[in-house]
């Protein structure tokens, strides 16, 4: 029987380049807020795989971005101080990049200055040729010393295997940091959050959501008449602009009973049971720049 390995290994990359996807995928559970639309991420969230001889706790980063608020700031801080925290990273980048753009040399940098063991992961490769690939992975190579380089596509399951295998090789003898029933930190306040919000984040005009933030003011767990466990949770989707309400909520609330609808079910699906969900919006101008508010998405 081999030694029994664990450790802490950080997704790092820039917006957009499917870091969330990536961890969903190799968690095989829904733990990341996956949305078309930039950074998406906000909290360093823990996924943790279960393997017969490791337990790997990944943990999805927010996206490295040039910060325009407070917020942005706090999420490129969570990113980077993760670094320092893993025993292994996984640098995502897309194989469609033509060079080693600012951001990822940004996050090069961060690498070199702790010589943090990483694997280069290139997403999307179905979009490219293999002699593009070949020099993206040549130039990357110039840059740093990866201990491994992975071409994938983070939307197909036989990629998961190969990466784990991988990662496993590089971690140490270490005991089960979490119970292996576990696949993710975050509290069940905290999925019901970040579910509503990303339905919000799916649905919403461009300029609306990241001007979001939700909050659950009430999570309540109780018998309904037919003796069943029912959670009723009451959330409220906070937004910047009064304008922004008004999309939020949309024509006669359609859009928020849309965001409610869609939340409620995955809620229902990640639980196993049923919800009761009411949503509110109000409007929270300067919450980008609140250091009360912006510290809730500090790496705890």
């Amino acid at each position: 029987m081999s030694e029994f390995k664990s450790g802490f290994v950080t997704i790092i990359g820039r917006t957009n380049v499917g870091k969330s996807t990536l961890i969903n995928l190799l968690v095989g559970e829904k733990v990341a807020a996956i949305a078309n639309k930039v950074q998406t991420t906000r909290t360093a969230i823990k996924g943790i795989v279960n393997r017969e001889n490791s337990q790997i706790i990944f943990i999805d980063t927010p996206g490295i971005h040039k910060p325009k608020h407070k917020l942005n700031e706090t999420m490129i801080e969570t990113s980077f101080s993760s670094i320092k925290e893993s025993d292994l990273t996984l640098f995502l980048i897309e194989a469609t990049s033509k060079e080693v753009g600012k951001g990822d040399m940004r996050i090069l940098e961060k690498l070199k200055e702790t010589n943090q063991k990483t694997i280069l992961i290139i997403n999307k490769i179905e979009l490219v040729k293999k002699e593009a690939l070949l020099q993206l992975i040549e130039e990357y190579s110039k840059q740093y010393q990866f201990e491994a380089v992975i071409p994938i596509s983070a939307l197909k399951p036989q990629y998961k295997e190969t990466i784990l295998d991988e990662i496993e090789k590089h971690l140490k003898p270490g005991p089960a940091y979490y119970d292996i029933e576990e696949y993710t930190d975050q509290t069940v306040r905290q999925l019901a959050e970040e579910t509503i919000r990303e339905k919000a984040l799916t649905l919403l005009q461009d300029e609306v959501p990241h001007g979001i933030y939700v909050e659950i003011q009430k999570m309540n767990l109780r018998k309904n008449k037919q003796n069943q466990d029912i959670y009723d949770i009451e959330a409220t989707i906070y937004c910047i602009k009064e304008s922004h309400k008004g999309i939020i909520i949309g024509k006669n609330g359609e859009m928020l009973k849309r965001i409610g609808k869609l939340a409620r079910i995955e809620i229902e699906e990640n639980f196993g049971l049923k919800v009761n969900l009411k949503t509110w919006v109000k409007v929270k101008e300067n919450w980008l720049d609140n250091p009360s508010i912006v510290n809730k998405f500090k790496l705890k």
